[in-house]
């Protein structure tokens, strides 16, 4: 999915080409001003027309053109705290779940989950053409984030973060944000989870869903250890992440007692380099 098309094209095809740049690991330098979507008509000049935002590319080094990224990163979510234009350079403006910190590493953190209810959708990604988040969609329809909500009151429930996958060579398991997918041995089971917001006490009070597929639970208390990261969260990177994450928790004697799960934070259109994707095994 690409950037919005409600952007004025300059900053619709700045976009594109730092989207680019990233996917083929070569950043390179761009044009020198984005204008606001206040100066868009207006002519470029030479210096900075009001409402408009500099970034002074030039012949740096890949280092320094991905720290000028950050400046305009911060700048861009400074002016437009609630757009969509936040969301591309990382920002999180949904309700996360609650937690404590019990403990603090330079590997991970041991966090302690308050309670939640959960939606949760557990299928074969064959049925979507082998695609493992595939019941990204029929939860988006329960809750109404891709139009008319899918249940009985009908109801509109906000957007949560993360969005979590589990895999399990194990048992079949379906699982504000998260959501939450389980791969259950060769049968490749998939179980999808968004957390609903902190408002919903109980599964009762949660509106009840038309689709049958759709399962409304409550998630108990729960401790995990947890790694954060950035960039795009392939199978192969979260594989060393939960490796390593592991050989740390197993060195200062921690019990697992779970598979893991990876919970992803921002939506397709997030800049990778600004990605919040974090890692997560529960532990006794």
């Amino acid at each position: 999915m690409g950037p919005s098309k409600w952007w004025p094209d300059s900053v619709h095809e700045y976009i594109t080409k730092i989207s680019h740049s990233f996917k083929s690991g070569h950043f390179q330098p761009l044009p020198q001003a984005i204008p606001s979507n206040e100066s868009q008509k207006q002519e470029k000049t030479s210096s900075p027309s009001k409402g408009s935002i500099q970034i002074g590319f030039s012949q740096q080094s890949t280092a320094n053109s991905i720290l000028i990224l950050s400046n305009f990163h911060k700048q861009i979510t400074n002016r437009t705290p609630n757009s969509n234009m936040g969301m591309v350079f990382g920002k999180i403006a949904v309700e996360t779940p609650k937690y404590q910190v019990l403990k603090s590493t330079a590997d991970y953190e041991i966090r302690q989950y308050a309670p939640s209810v959960a939606a949760q959708v557990t299928y074969d990604p064959s049925v979507f053409n082998g695609n493992r988040d595939g019941g990204f969609t029929v939860l988006a329809n329960y809750i109404g984030a891709l139009g008319n909500p899918q249940n009985t009151k009908p109801e509109k429930i906000a957007m949560t973060a993360p969005v979590i996958t589990q895999q399990s060579s194990a048992e079949k398991i379906a699982m504000t944000a998260p959501v939450v997918t389980k791969e259950a041995g060769d049968a490749k089971t998939v179980t999808m989870q968004f957390l609903l917001p902190a408002k919903y006490q109980k599964a009762e009070e949660a509106p009840k869903p038309v689709d049958e597929r759709v399962v409304i639970r409550e998630v108990g208390e729960r401790k995990y250890a947890v790694v954060t990261f950035s960039g795009v969260a392939s199978e192969q990177v979260v594989e060393d992440r939960v490796e390593k994450l592991k050989r740390a928790l197993e060195k200062d004697g921690f019990k697992i007692i779970g598979e893991y799960l990876l919970a992803r934070f921002n939506p397709p259109w997030t800049l990778p380099a600004f990605r919040t994707n974090e890692v997560m095994i529960p532990v006794e």
